[in-house]
């Protein structure tokens, strides 16, 4: 992967000077390198991490096994771009396992998320069965640990 690309995951916030520092190039390589990667799809965008407690969001967030027919001559692709662009659907990925797809999806409370299931994505055709999942407490988010106050905390040795 590219050096630059691999900065950037791990923190999308350096500016283009440090990121130039850092790689041994100049500010302009920098910047432009990084407008091709935005132009080509490589960088689809960039996110602040925010511990969703401390902010202050009191909605919530699923995990819905999907299960879907496959379509002849598209697959699964056709019906996951579909599931993909409701505006509660945050992540979907294709899975191997139990059921094809994993979306994560966030509502204002449980019953917002069960109605999204029950009206929008179970009603479509080529959607065989769902089960909902809800988020109760992150533990490690986008690579960072969340609430890690406590970190240093040790379990009791027992003799």
């Amino acid at each position: 992967m590219d050096p630059l690309i691999q900065l950037l995951q791990i923190n999308s916030n350096r500016s283009a000077h440090e990121l130039a520092q850092i790689l041994g190039l100049t500010e302009a390589e920098v910047i432009t390198r990084m407008q091709a990667a935005e132009a080509d799809g490589t960088i689809l965008g960039y996110n602040a991490v925010v511990d969703r407690h401390k902010a202050g969001h009191r909605g919530v967030m699923a995990l819905i096994e999907v299960r879907i027919t496959p379509e002849r001559e598209g697959g699964f692709d056709r019906l996951a771009r579909r599931i993909a662009k409701f505006d509660q659907v945050r992540e979907c990925f294709l899975m191997s396992g139990g059921y094809d797809l994993a979306v994560i999806v966030e509502g204002k409370d449980l019953l917002d998320v069960a109605n999204f299931v029950a009206e929008k994505l179970s009603t479509l055709g080529g959607v065989l069965s769902t089960a909902t999942h809800f988020q109760l407490k992150a533990y490690k988010q986008s690579g960072f640990l969340v609430n890690s106050a406590n970190e240093e905390e040790r379990l009791p040795v027992s003799p």
